[in-house]
């Protein structure tokens, strides 16, 4: 038998002048880079030390035209594509370089590690440090040929009044040449040879990244199709980062007009969501491990492996893609999420239900040919009532395969029969008892924003193209994710809680947050609002805001105010509240099912910068500092999160993060930003992070290194 790899020597110079001119294969930094850059860090101490950091896996196999090189210098043909070891070399490679990374979002990144040479330590560099002489601020520098020791660390050691003994400096200049010498470390190098059939190579490619991870299904069928049709993945890579930003910035990163991209203020698509629609729509199938073991069409038997079935497996996913990222079907389901009430990510509750309703889009619009004008309406109907039941929810695979054996039955795929299944099981899931009985208990939360039934009102609010509370405003103005949101631009108390716990007694923090107890309004009438007995400030609203009767009925029946709210106790405006919500999320749902009579937004969106949002822009402007607790919004939550010393957050003692969208993710949230979903722990209670903003930057103690 031949042999399947080989082992070879490579030095840290070699492995960065690989991927600079294109011999060694790495994701062109257009895939998401996951280390903290504290982990990059540690390896450099490590190589610094000389300790071990893991051998690396190469596959010996030219990509046969133009390489996916993480460099921008024009290059060779790779013929080295990278199994093991990618963020090792790309952390390599940027740190040592000074070139840039994309974050979770996609966003430029830069890596930047600083070196002590008086204590010989590395860190992440900080606004502080790069104000030290004492530090190399940037360890690229040391590889920059223009580098020199005297000029650019001890004259502005000595410029800052420093003097050196000569046998100090003497040290210091050998600890510089230490760190310099890093290039010449050797990584062991594992090499699969270029003779070797691509089901072993899939296979090696699976067992290698599921070592030591929790891989989920996508992760293996995207691994599989790295070796069997690279070109696809990177096509989903394209689309899922390209969600994330506008035409315009995608064409200042590629460099080449881009026309237009899948951006949407509702959907950040992840490569796995694409893998899901493709096997939804293309093999009509929900559960991905059963793709996956299609895709490897091995006898279970035997363990031989069908090369037929697994060639029209493959085909089966070849011929969805372009499908799934055709520029009309997605526009058009966007505009199916908008025309159901939704204006931005934070609204949906459900990934899962975003991308289970877009394969039904497609499989209606592509097998059933319904026209686009109906189309829109059925899906926001199916989109809406998704949302508002969980339905996708808990047994998430199991639920889509059973809509997807729905939608596979009819013998006749027309326009008619798509309409009869979706309204036929719209019918039997919304029924009265739905509506009067479980709607109403499914309010019973203190977790408003994350509220599908609450953040469902909301949308029918939009439908019905509501005033927001007690301001002539529309609910959809104040929700354009487009606008810049100010402090307290959010869902408010109706029965405050200053108000509740002076005068009511009530401290449990579920109580005073019931979602039954929040309306939008902006910050002006909060002020009004204060923690004052809704008896005392309703009357005073009424006064000062009022547009006639018929406008004060229209806002009691949009806010869902019982009669006589402001004198009722506080458990009995929560309970009828609940019944009155349910009834307003009704109309605007069944508003839905006309089509002529919904408001719609313009779909041309706009986005806004989110730069000053981020973990480093919040610490470095000392609005956060290392030792703060962080909380969720929502106290139904329990999360043991700080602000550590090396700039990032950790999380139950365990897992480290740099970004606040990142550490959100981790704990399972995904229809809010990390800077909406964490708050700081502060004088006994929580400020959400806009607040902190607003209230300025904090002391620091800043220990300067001696």
């Amino acid at each position: 038998m031949p042999a399947i790899f080989k082992t070879v020597p490579w030095q840290v110079d070699q492995l960065v002048s690989g991927v600079k001119q294109g011999s060694i294969s790495l994701p062109d930094l257009q895939r998401p880079f996951v280390w903290p850059a504290t982990k990059v860090r540690d390896l450099f101490d490590s190589m610094y030390k000389g300790y071990p950091v893991g051998a690396l896996m190469f596959w010996d196999v030219s990509e046969d035209g133009a390489t996916r090189k993480i460099s921008s210098g024009i290059g060779v043909n790779a013929q080295h594509q990278i199994i093991d070891g990618q963020q090792r070399l790309t952390s390599l490679f940027a740190a040592m370089k000074g070139v840039n990374v994309r974050d979770e979002n996609y966003r430029n990144r830069r890596i930047r590690i600083s070196f002590n040479p008086f204590t010989e330590r590395f860190e992440v560099r900080t606004a502080a440090i790069a104000k030290s002489p004492e530090w190399i601020d940037d360890i690229s520098k040391i590889w920059d040929t223009d580098f020199d020791e005297d000029e650019d660390f001890f004259e502005p050691l000595e410029a800052a009044g420093r003097e050196f003994p000569k046998a100090q400096r003497k040290k210091l200049k050998k600890t510089i040449q230490r760190l310099e010498g890093i290039e010449n470390y050797t990584f062991d190098v594992v090499h699969i040879q270029a003779d070797v059939e691509k089901r072993l190579v899939a296979d090696i490619f699976v067992r290698i990244n599921s070592e030591g991870v929790s891989l989920k299904a996508y992760d293996y069928i995207l691994t599989w199709l790295s070796v069997f049709w690279p070109e696809g993945r990177d096509d989903i890579e394209r689309f899922a980062q390209q969600s994330r930003i506008t035409p315009q910035a995608a064409t200042e990163i590629s460099g080449e007009r881009v026309s237009w991209t899948p951006w949407n203020p509702f959907w950040k698509v992840e490569t796995g969501h694409i893998v899901r629609i493709m096997v939804a729509y293309g093999q009509n199938r929900a559960k991905l491990l059963d793709a996956y073991s299609n895709l490897q069409a091995k006898d279970r038997s035997t363990g031989q492996v069908d090369s037929e079935k697994q060639e029209h497996e493959l085909q089966l996913l070849k011929d969805a893609l372009p499908v799934v990222t055709n520029h009309v079907n997605w526009t058009e389901f966007i505009h199916s999420i908008q025309l159901a009430g939704f204006r931005s990510e934070s609204n949906i509750t459900s990934d899962f239900n975003k991308l289970a309703s877009y394969t039904l889009f497609i499989i209606g619009r592509e097998r059933f040919k319904v026209e686009l004008t109906e189309l829109r309406i059925l899906i926001a109907r199916w989109f809406f009532m998704a949302q508002l039941t969980g339905r996708y929810t808990g047994s998430s695979e199991s639920q889509l395969q059973r809509d997807l054996d729905l939608f596979a039955t009819p013998e006749v795929k027309n326009a008619d029969s798509f309409r009869g299944i979706v309204e036929n099981t719209i019918r039997v899931t919304l029924t009265n008892d739905f509506w009067e009985v479980n709607l109403p208990q499914q309010l019973v939360s203190s977790q408003y924003k994350m509220s599908p039934s609450y953040l469902c009102y909301l949308a029918a609010l939009n439908i019905l193209d509501a005033d927001m509370f007690m301001l002539p405003m529309k609910v959809s103005h104040w929700m354009d994710p487009s606008i810049p949101a100010e402090k307290g631009t959010e869902g408010h108390h109706l029965f405050p809680r200053a108000f509740q716990q002076r005068e009511l007694g009530i401290t449990d923090t579920k109580r005073i947050n019931q979602a039954a107890n929040f309306a939008p309004t902006d910050w002006q009438t909060n002020g009004i609002i204060s923690d004052r007995n809704p008896a005392e400030y309703w009357p005073d609203l009424v006064a000062k805001r009022s547009h006639g009767d018929d406008w004060i009925k229209q806002q009691m029946y949009w806010h869902a105010l019982p009669e006589n709210w402001h004198q009722l106790p506080y458990d009995d405006f929560l309970e009828q509240r609940r019944h009155l919500i349910a009834r307003v999320t009704r109309d605007g749902f069944e508003k839905l099912g006309t089509t002529a009579s919904v408001p719609q937004l313009t779909t041309d969106f706009v986005a806004t910068s989110e730069e000053e949002l981020t973990l480093e822009a919040l610490l470095d402007g000392n609005y956060l500092l290392p030792g703060d607790l962080l909380d969720p919004i929502d106290p139904d939550w329990e999360v043991d999160a700080v602000i550590t010393d090396d700039r990032t957050i950790r999380i139950d003692g365990v897992d480290e993060f740099d970004s606040l969208d990142e550490a959100a993710q981790h704990v399972g949230v995904d229809n809010l930003s990390g800077f909406e979903f964490w708050a700081l722990e502060k004088d006994g209670g929580l400020a959400t992070l806009a607040e902190v903003i607003s209230d300025g930057p904090r002391e620091s103690e800043l220990v300067e290194e001696s």
